[in-house]
């Protein structure tokens, strides 16, 4: 059957660097959390707040040796007036037999505050 697995983290700055590797760390979390394989992987979802533009935060799906054809998109969310700002999510879309109630949510840094039901992982 077919899983969303959810994912948030933010940063304190819009450079390359950052976003790269706040990604990453996100990605190889949420992977970890739930033992996925790239095979398993139907696609992944980034998106990010307008003001992160320094470079694709999907880019960073490409640092994890096994996954050059996972098919990733990155796209902006709405601009909802106070919502949290320097944010990126990921929706990665996975083949499973995990019951929808044992996947791990993972939300980083500041993003604990998006899903605090679901945060079962807190780095801050």
């Amino acid at each position: 059957m077919v899983r969303g697995v959810r994912g948030a983290t933010t940063i304190e700055d819009n450079t390359k660097q950052e976003i790269i590797s706040a990604t990453e760390k996100l990605l190889r979390e949420m992977i970890d959390a739930n033992n996925i394989k790239a095979t398993d992987v139907a696609q992944i979802l980034v998106s990010t707040t307008d003001d992160i533009n320094a470079c694709f935060p999907a880019a960073a799906v490409r640092l994890l040796e096994g996954w050059t054809f996972v098919p990733v998109m990155c796209m902006k969310e709405i601009p909802v007036p106070d919502s949290l700002p320097l944010c990126i999510r990921v929706m990665m879309t996975v083949n499973t037999e995990v019951e929808q109630s044992d996947i791990t949510h993972i939300y980083l840094e500041k993003a604990i505050l998006l899903r605090p039901d679901l945060t079962k992982h807190i780095d801050s």
